[in-house]
């Protein structure tokens, strides 16, 4: 019995300095010069800029979606553009979104709700789903409801894509009601300055966005969206000026695609949309595609997408356009939402007769939107606007639309991506020596970290959703 006894207060000494050991390694590893809570203002200058900067960077832009939609093309280091990846290709935009951006946004939300200013809350809602749309829209089902909750979920399922889309609905309604311009005032706001008014009217535009995304599939939900903003009394962005995006400065702090095209020459613009440009006399042109540095009969070149590495070289780097100078400029804008889209969705919205607006009105409004978005004269927009080829064909509406805001959207090639599917114009011709069997790519490959990490709900989405490769056609895709 002393024996217990004293193996027993033994092991109470143990377990007392153990937990004292650990209490002064925890004040040890604390910097008494630093906040241990981290503010809202720096996480949300952190979350914007960082999502932009996946969004609009090398990697699921310019060396992907861009190139999958055929307004840029490669001139050298031609794999990507021939559709020859791996999993490993696609592993940015999931890896920042969920373990930077939305562990960052879900601490902004919890900051907002204990300092009592829900407009941080309702901004970080937003973004957030912002960046969860990004990742549908792109993989197809993603953890939504358990993700970025690793203390509770470590190996978090897979939500169907229609739960997703939806759930960001509700998110988006919850935060416009959270958000108030005479509420407490937000700092770090990299977009609007603290204006909320903006916020409100980003906030409409994103369920505007995500209500055409499954209208093929719940026409019922979106038009019950579009209902919901206007009982609400709710706006969207309504000129050039309240355009979503991010303004970046000079280095170290541009724009991803200026910071590429600092070292690199592999990019040019794609001749899809060179050819189409010229064959409407679009005005755009030259602010989107360089001249070639060599005289040309054309002036602006683009190229074939997907050659064979000696077949682009030999087009010659100086006989080719590159992008223009406006979007490798330090400072070009990431462009989130447009007011050109915005007016192009309230368009699409009328032809489905999901409101009582007028469509052919709008599509020409948003035309207009975009080529003032690069400072086109009225004069030159009238000409354009009274082409046959550009004018509204109320018979076809996915047409006219697709086709103009596939131009429209140009740069922004994680957006061109998901509307390109969803509206199946332009047609595009597969990559010259693509290696899809004549087919093009319609989603991103899911990380391989999530075999390895996350295996038996990776493989659960993959038997729902279907195979994991890039030509798997995602719910929103209706054929």
């Amino acid at each position: 019995m002393k024996f217990k006894y004293i193996s027993l207060s033994f092991l109470i000494l143990v377990l007392v300095a153990f937990s004292s050991c650990k209490k002064t390694l925890e004040n040890i590893n604390a910097n008494p010069n630093a906040a241990q809570v981290a503010q809202p203002d720096y996480l949300l200058t952190g979350a914007i800029k960082t999502t932009a900067d996946t969004y609009w960077g090398t990697i699921n832009n310019m060396n992907s979606s861009l190139l999958f939609t055929q307004q840029w093309a490669k001139i050298q280091y031609t794999d990507p553009d021939r559709y020859i990846c791996t999993n490993a290709d696609f592993q940015e935009l999931w890896t920042v979104g969920f373990s930077k951006s939305i562990v960052n946004l879900n601490q902004i939300i919890k900051l907002g709700e204990q300092q009592d200013n829900l407009n941080y809350k309702g901004v970080a809602l937003v973004l957030r789903s912002w960046v969860f749309q990004l990742l549908t829209d792109n993989y197809g089902d993603i953890p939504y409801t358990q993700s970025a909750k690793i203390n509770d979920f470590l190996t978090p399922v897979y939500d169907k894509q229609k739960v997703v889309y939806e759930g960001l609905l509700n998110d988006l309604k919850d935060a416009q009601a959270l958000l108030s311009p005479t509420g407490k005032p937000i700092l770090g706001d990299a977009l609007f300055n603290n204006n909320i008014t903006l916020w409100k009217k980003f906030t409409n535009a994103l369920r505007l966005r995500i209500a055409l995304r499954i209208a093929d599939r719940e026409p019922e939900v979106s038009k019950q969206v579009l209902a919901d903003i206007t009982t609400e009394g709710g706006s969207f962005i309504n000129s050039n000026s309240e355009t979503a995006q991010l303004v970046y400065l000079r280095s170290p702090n541009q724009n991803p695609v200026s910071n590429l095209f600092d070292t690199r020459d592999d990019y040019r613009i794609s001749k899809a949309v060179t050819d189409k440009l010229i064959a409407l006399s679009d005005p755009r042109l030259s602010i989107f595609a360089a001249k070639t540095q060599e005289p040309t009969a054309q002036t602006y070149v683009g190229i074939p997408n997907g050659l064979l590495v000696g077949d682009a070289s030999n087009l010659g780097f100086s006989k080719t356009s590159k992008p223009g100078t406006y979007f490798t400029a330090p400072a070009a804008p990431a462009v989130i939402i447009s007011y050109a889209e915005v007016l192009f969705a309230r368009a699409e919205a009328a032809a489905r007769s999901l409101t009582t607006e007028n469509a052919a009105t709008l599509y020409a409004l948003a035309i207009t939107a975009s080529l003032k978005q690069y400072g086109i004269s009225d004069a030159a927009i009238a000409t354009y606007l009274a082409q046959p080829e550009v004018q509204y064909d109320d018979s076809n509406f996915k047409k006219s639309i697709g086709n103009q805001k596939w131009i429209a959207l140009f740069g922004q090639g994680l957006e061109a991506f998901a509307e390109w599917r969803r509206l199946d114009y332009p047609q595009l011709q597969p990559a010259v020596a693509g290696v899809l069997n004549g087919q093009l790519p319609l989603r991103f490959l899911y990380p391989g970290t999530e075999q390895s990490l996350n295996g038996q709900n990776y493989k659960v989405a993959v038997e729902s959703q279907g195979a994991d490769v890039l030509t798997t056609r995602l719910w929103f895709d209706v054929n």
